[in-house]
């Protein structure tokens, strides 16, 4: 799951230690939000910044929830087409994990792992929320314990 950290950051969800992980606007994204379950592990990736990189982990505390910010007229996250009736948008409450003593910056992701194994690579990729297979995971996890 990607932030810019000038948005949100890792640091900010230290400090907060759960918060709703609003404003996705993909139904792509919405829909794997959709199918997390408590207790998954997600990794918190710092985009639009120098460099991008995976950052720390976090957990889903809660899922199934109504992304409130497209009620709110005043949010840039607000939808015209959405109602209480019929939300459009749903998301998940993330709990703080970890902050990795070290980011693991996308070139070195890149060297690691191929596009079509892990979607963080592949060029053009503009998803907030991507699933990674188990594999992957571990082995970027085996990474920030050597990086």
């Amino acid at each position: 799951m990607k932030s810019e950290p000038s948005a949100y950051s890792i640091e900010d969800l230290q400090k907060e230690k759960i918060t709703i992980w609003d404003g996705v606007r993909n139904y792509q994204a919405r829909n794997i939000l959709r199918e997390m379950k408590k207790g998954d592990l997600a990794f918190f990736y710092h985009s639009n910044c120098k460099p991008p990189a995976i950052v720390g982990l976090m957990e889903v505390v809660e899922t199934n929830i109504v992304d409130p910010t497209q009620f709110d007229r005043t949010s840039d996250y607000f939808d015209v087409k959405s109602t209480p009736e019929k939300p459009r948008w749903h998301t998940v409450k993330v709990k703080f994990k970890e902050r990795f003593a070290q980011p693991l910056p996308l070139e070195t992701l890149k060297q690691k792992f191929n596009p079509d194994d892990f979607l963080v690579v592949k060029k053009g990729n503009r998803l907030s929320v991507m699933p990674v297979k188990n594999t992957i995971a571990q082995e970027i996890f085996n990474l920030t314990r050597t990086f």
